[in-house]
Formats: C-alpha cells, sequence, structure tokens
C-alpha cells in the first residue's frame, strides 16, 4: 500500500486543506466558521502525521505507532478546542447578539 500512493500526493492534499483553513480563518468573520477552519489546518497536520508515520523509518527505540498516537493526540486537543470555542461564542451569542469576529473586539461588558 506505500508504494500505491506517494507520499508527496498527501502532502500536497494536507497543504492545500491547511491553506484552505488559513483562507477561512483571515478572511470569514461568523466565528463558527472561523472554528471549522481551524479545525481543518489541524486535521492538515494530522494528516501529515499519519503520512509520515506510514512513509518514513521508525526512529529506534521508538513505540510501535509514535505517528498515529501523536495525531490521536491532536484530535484530542482538537475536540478540546471545539468545546472551549464553542462555550465562548454562545456566551458572546447571548451578550451581544452576533457571531461576526469583528464585534468581538472588546472584552469589556
Amino acid at each position: 500500500m506505500a508504494n500505491d500512493i506517494p507520499l508527496t500526493w498527501f502532502l500536497y492534499f494536507a497543504a492545500a486543506a491547511f491553506a484552505t483553513g488559513l483562507v477561512g480563518v483571515l478572511l470569514r468573520r461568523n466565528a463558527i466558521v472561523v472554528l471549522m477552519a481551524i479545525e481543518i489546518m489541524l486535521n492538515a497536520a494530522n494528516v501529515n502525521l499519519v503520512a509520515f508515520w506510514r512513509y518514513g523509518t521508525p526512529a529506534p527505540g521508538a513505540g510501535p505507532l509514535p505517528g498515529v498516537i501523536l495525531a490521536l493526540l491532536v484530535i484530542t486537543v482538537a475536540a478540546a478546542e471545539v468545546a472551549v470555542g464553542i462555550g465562548l461564542i454562545l456566551l458572546c451569542y447571548r451578550r451581544w447578539r452576533a457571531v461576526d469576529v469583528d464585534r468581538f473586539d472588546s472584552m469589556s461588558g
């Protein structure tokens, strides 16, 4: 399987996904869309982690799945980030009745 799809295809896909997420973060104003764009960027990093684990040579003394375990850690951090982000967005929506990130420029009540 490792020779079926070259590593560069995974890297191109991850770069495109990361660029899509970066454009979403920089150009969009809706906080939920920005949060989803951040998730796309984290998933691009996961694709790279798993691809390098699959195609790379393991270091001596490394565990059996270091890339996969790191990807699982990133997924866990992303889930926590979504939980905190959605909570903050709901709080801001209750306070200002908007999810526009440009309106969240002040932290005072």
